[in-house]
């Protein structure tokens, strides 16, 4: 039993996909708390819990993120779009890596609740999205998601060998034969 358990959840792991093409449905609101609230129990340095999460479901608040950069096109049509900023005075030398770890969970808690979801980086464009969703300069957007109900089945991409990327105590040390 104990078996199965484990490789249902490394299964699980290995099936989030990033979708790209959501249904016109509307997310519950409850299915969001409910996700958001699994995203805060993410580490961070020293449990500053740094992050914010900016909900977005006006239309033209989606547009404008969504033209941010060629890439956050999908945000458009999502039924909802979630902004995650990290306050980098809180945490000044992790907020990057804290905001990632909880914009990860995130994407495995909608993933767990049947959602879709892609991840929109916005490191070239924080201006741009501080000013969109009215964030203070000292909360940086890491991230933002398109999400909602799929639309499409993404094939999975094919993967560095782990021979290629893993290594013994040292750089080029090789751990797998």
């Amino acid at each position: 039993m104990v078996h199965k358990m484990v490789s249902d959840m490394l299964n699980f792991l290995l099936s989030r996909r990033s979708v790209r093409k959501f249904k016109p449905n509307p997310i519950p609101d409850e299915l969001l708390i409910q996700i958001l609230d699994v995203a805060r129990y993410a580490p961070s340095a020293r449990n500053s819990q740094p992050w914010i999460f900016v909900v977005v479901k006006d239309s033209e608040v989606k547009k404008k993120l969504a033209n941010v950069h060629v890439w956050a096109k999908p945000l458009e049509n999502a039924p909802v779009g979630i902004v995650v900023a990290c306050n980098n005075e809180v945490s000044p030398e992790s907020y990057q890596v804290d905001c990632a770890n909880a914009t990860m969970q995130l994407m495995l808690a909608a993933h767990a609740v049947g959602l879709g979801s892609v991840w929109l980086q916005t490191l070239r464009n924080i201006s741009d999205v501080q000013e969109i969703v009215g964030l203070p300069k000292n909360y940086i957007p890491i991230a933002m998601l398109a999400l909602g109900f799929p639309d499409e089945v993404p094939i999975a991409k094919k993967r560095k060998d782990l021979k290629d990327i893993v290594y013994l105590n040292r750089f080029g040390s090789e751990f797998i034969h």
